[in-house]
C-alpha cells in the first residue's frame, strides 16, 4: 500500500491542485506512487496521475479531457464524484472552433446535419445498445415514476406518456423524426399506428427496418433529413425524441412542422436544454457532438411554435429523469468496459465515459435541464413576424 503524503507534495497549479480542494473524500495518486488524501472520510475515488506533466494539466475542460483520453490521468472508483471539480474549470473556446461553428451554421443545414450525425453515430449498433435500455433502445430520457425503477420501466413510461399526449389510435399515421433504434415504431406499430421513421444514421435505418419486418408491424423508414421531407399527405401527429438539439434553427423547424401536420395534429418533442443557446463546451464540440449541436433553449422553441400557429398544450420538466437515465447509461457502460474496449477501442470507451458521467453531473447540478412539450397545429398560420418586425417590436418594448 502506498504511503499517504500531505497536499504540500502537489504542485501549486494544474488540475491536481484543483482536485485537492474537493470536499468529496478521495485520493490523488502521484506518479511516484505516493497518495494524497482529499476531503474527510472513506475515499470513494482515486485519481491517478501517470506523469509530472499530467499533474500540471491545464485547468480547462479541454485540457483535462484530452489528458484522460490519452491515459495520462486515470480515475478509479466513483467517476461521477470527480465532476464536482468541473465548476472550477475554465472554458476556453479555440478560435478554430468559432470559425468552424460559423461555417457549419451558414452552410447547407442538411449536409452539415448528416456529417455531424454520422460522426457521433458512426459506431455500429452494438456499441450503443450495450448501455441503452434493452426494451426500446431510447437515446433520450426515460420517465421515472420512482427513482428505483429500471431504465426499461422508465422507457415504457415514456412511450405511455407520448401515446396518451398524442391521443394515438389504430390506423393513424405518425411521423417519427430521428427514429434511433425503432422504439417508437415498435411501441406504436404494435398498437396499429403506422409509423414513418426519418433518420440520418444508416445503421439506425437498417435496424428500424428489421424491427418492422421481424414484428410484422405497419411502418416505413427513410434515410432522410426532416428539413427535406415532403410527404404525399400531412401526418396525423409527429414525435421527435432527442432531436431538437441537432436543429438550432427553430424558425425553420417550426415552419416545416406546420407543413407536415394536419390541422389539429400534435407534435410531441423532448430533449436536453440549457438557459443559453449554443452553450456547449469546446471538448464536447471536438469529441462528442460536432456541427451546430446545441442544447434546446425552451423559451426560443416555444416562441417559434406560437409564432407559427401552434397551440402549446403541455410543457413538463424532466431534468431529474434525464439525470437518472444518464446515470444508468454510465453504469452500464462501465460494466461493459472490457467488451467495449475489445470491440471499439479504448478511446471510444473513454470518450463516452466522459460524456455519460459528465451529463449525469450536469443534470444533477441543473447545469443542463430537460423538457418535453406538446403542441397542436391550429388552422391559423400565426403572425410569423419577420426579423425587421421583431426588431421593431424589441425597440418598442424598451420603453
Amino acid at each position: 500500500m502506498a504511503a499517504a503524503v500531505s497536499r504540500n507534495s502537489l504542485p501549486r497549479t494544474g488540475v491536481a491542485a484543483l482536485l485537492a480542494g474537493l470536499k468529496t473524500p478521495g485520493e490523488i495518486q502521484l506518479p511516484n506512487g505516493a497518495v494524497v488524501p482529499v476531503g474527510i472520510g472513506e475515499p470513494v475515488y482515486r485519481v491517478i496521475f501517470r506523469s509530472e506533466r499530467a499533474l500540471r494539466t491545464p485547468m480547462t475542460e479541454m485540457g483535462v479531457g484530452r489528458a484522460y483520453l490519452a491515459g495520462d490521468i486515470e480515475v478509479e472508483g466513483d467517476f461521477g464524484a470527480v465532476f464536482n471539480a468541473r465548476q472550477d474549470l475554465q472554458e476556453k473556446v479555440p478560435l478554430r472552433q468559432k470559425f468552424q461553428f460559423v461555417y457549419d451554421f451558414i452552410r447547407t443545414a442538411t449536409k452539415m446535419n448528416a456529417e455531424a450525425i454520422g460522426n457521433h453515430y458512426g459506431l455500429d449498433d452494438g456499441f450503443y445498445l450495450t448501455f441503452l435500455d434493452n426494451r426500446f433502445r431510447f437515446y433520450s430520457q426515460g420517465l421515472f415514476q420512482r427513482p428505483d425503477e429500471t431504465l426499461e420501466e422508465a422507457s415504457e413510461h415514456k412511450m405511455e406518456t407520448m401515446f396518451a399526449a398524442l391521443n394515438l389510435k389504430p390506423g393513424m399515421r405518425l411521423l417519427d423524426i430521428g427514429g434511433g433504434w425503432g422504439g417508437v415504431t415498435q411501441y406504436c406499430g404494435a398498437r396499429g399506428v403506422h409509423v414513418t421513421t426519418l433518420t440520418l444514421a444508416s445503421h439506425g435505418a437498417r435496424y428500424v427496418q428489421r424491427v418492422i419486418e421481424e414484428n410484422n408491424i405497419p411502418g416505413q423508414v427513410f434515410l432522410q433529413d426532416f428539413l427535406n421531407h415532403e410527404p404525399e399527405e400531412p401526418y396525423d401527429h409527429v414525435v421527435n425524441l432527442g432531436l431538437i438539439e441537432h436543429i438550432p434553427n427553430y424558425r425553420r423547424f417550426a415552419r416545416r412542422m406546420w407543413d407536415v401536420l394536419k390541422p389539429g395534429g400534435r407534435m410531441y418533442l423532448d430533449g436536453s436544454a440549457a438557459v443559453e443557446k449554443f452553450a456547449v463546451s469546446s471538448f464536447t464540440r471536438d469529441y462528442i457532438w460536432r456541427g451546430t449541436h446545441t442544447f434546446m433553449t425552451l423559451q426560443d422553441v416555444l416562441a417559434e411554435f406560437l409564432y407559427h400557429g401552434f397551440a402549446v398544450l403541455d410543457v413538463a420538466n424532466e431534468t431529474r429523469d434525464y439525470e437518472l437515465t444518464m446515470l444508468e447509461w454510465a453504469k452500464r457502460l462501465d460494466l461493459a468496459k472490457d467488451d467495449l474496449i475489445a470491440g471499439w477501442g479504448e478511446q471510444n470507451y473513454r470518450v463516452f465515459r466522459l460524456f455519460l458521467w459528465g451529463g449525469t453531473h450536469a443534470f444533477k447540478t441543473n447545469a443542463l435541464q430537460a423538457y418535453h412539450l406538446v403542441a397542436e397545429r391550429t388552422t391559423s398560420p400565426g403572425p410569423r413576424p419577420s426579423i425587421p418586425r421583431r426588431f421593431h417590436q424589441f425597440l418598442r418594448n424598451l420603453r
